[in-house]
């Protein structure tokens, strides 16, 4: 896709991927972009790289606007491979002893992925570059959501490149919200989900600074996906809302199953909680991708988990999942355990102990059933559905 001029003399020069699926365990079903920047001033300054892959591509986009050898500084926010893998085919393009600004994290880390020497100028937290008739000022915003983020501020165009924060995976053509309007947000918030979520204290503190500091954005610009120009404070707002995690009266029935039973088990569960009120649904681990599934997790109230036991273990794919969401650390969650066993029926002692771990509010020490669920069993389901309904906040 050809650059674009999003401010006068700021060009986007990202690469859209539309064809990657899979963003280590995460599901990119439509595509991601990788966002890079070009601001033509006294000092001409690149924001950001792209994956190696497509190094050639931006180095491309580049020429469409000036001589990559008359680039001055480079920026880089995020050392992530994502957006670092393409340096050195564009340092050299451009000339190794540019300029490279980074985090001291960021030195560190990109020293460590790569033997070139190149010229790193580390930024203090607050620091300032002028770039001529422009000011860069960086702001550290470490473990969001690698140690050497951070995000560069344009106090002229009141613009904030936002490094990995506020982005989404999707490739299109729309490069603005007002472009695309709310059939982007399901994108924002699954990347929230699978990637934000753990770093929720940090976020509200952050949101917190920069408006203590009082810093006017008028558009943000992530690494992924669209910009942020109609309305930047949808995105930021929508933040604050995901990072305090207030559950709804909502409950994901979460499972796998051999022979059927611990799904005979999970449907009574939702057919239950659908009957007090609760917004539940069913979610078979093998038909939903652990990513997709982790973005409903982010509101709900209830998470209850069933498996099958094999061989006196959890069934794998509901081990991934618990494994996965444990790294994310989900809050304010009421948690429960069920499935069937043949004859040893650990399965459901596990999950509620993985449960424990993540610090859900444990409610039932888990329903188990031997072989096929009797009546006995399914209204020790529908007891337990009671208990969930009447653990989570009213509506």
């Amino acid at each position: 896709m050809k650059p674009m001029e999003i401010a006068k003399g700021i060009y986007w020069l990202g690469v859209i991927d539309w064809n990657i699926r899979d963003f280590h365990g995460y599901s990119t079903y439509e595509g991601s972009t990788y966002n890079s920047f070009l601001i033509m001033d006294e000092k001409i300054t690149l924001i950001d790289a792209v994956k190696k892959e497509f190094a050639d591509e931006l180095i491309a986009n580049i020429s469409q606007i000036v001589d990559p050898k008359k680039i001055d500084y480079v920026i880089s926010n995020h050392t992530e491979m994502d957006h670092s893998g393409g340096l050195p085919r564009v340092m050299h393009k451009i000339g190794e002893d540019k300029p490279l600004y980074c985090s001291k994290m960021g030195q560190k880390n990109l020293a460590s992925h790569f033997p070139q020497k190149w010229n790193y100028q580390p930024v203090e937290n607050g620091g300032e570059l002028s770039l001529g008739n422009r000011t860069l000022t960086f702001l550290e915003t470490r473990m969001l959501h690698w140690p050497d983020s951070m995000f560069s501020y344009v106090k002229e165009d009141r613009l904030l490149f936002s490094s990995d924060a506020f982005g989404q995976h999707y490739a299109g053509l729309e490069r603005f919200d007002d472009q695309i309007g709310d059939a982007i947000m399901p994108h924002a918030r699954k990347y929230f989900a699978n990637i934000l979520l753990l770093y929720s204290p940090l976020i509200l503190k952050l949101v917190d600074k920069v408006t203590e500091m009082g810093l006017p954005i008028d558009m943000i610009c992530p690494d992924h996906g669209i910009l942020w120009r109609k309305d930047p404070s949808k995105i930021i707002n929508a933040y604050v809302e995901w990072s305090n995690q207030k559950p709804k009266r909502k409950a994901l029935v979460i499972y796998d199953t051999m022979w059927h039973s611990t799904g005979t088990m999970g449907e009574v569960i939702v057919d239950a909680l659908g009957e007090e009120g609760v917004d539940a649904r069913l979610m078979h681990l093998r038909n939903w991708h652990r990513s997709d599934i982790m973005t409903e997790v982010l509101d709900a109230g209830a998470i209850i988990v069933g498996s099958p036991t094999l061989n006196n273990g959890l069934f794998p794919t509901v081990s991934d999942f618990l494994t996965y969401m444990k790294g994310l650390k989900p809050l304010n969650k009421v948690g429960a355990a069920f499935g069937s066993f043949g004859w040893s029926g650990e399965a459901a002692k596990l999950v509620t102990k993985e449960l424990e771990e993540m610090k859900f509010d444990i409610i039932d020490p888990g329903v188990r059933v031997q072989y096929v669920p009797d009546d006995k069993g399914l209204d020790a389901c529908r007891e337990l559905a009671a208990k969930i309904a009447q653990a989570l906040p009213a509506e």
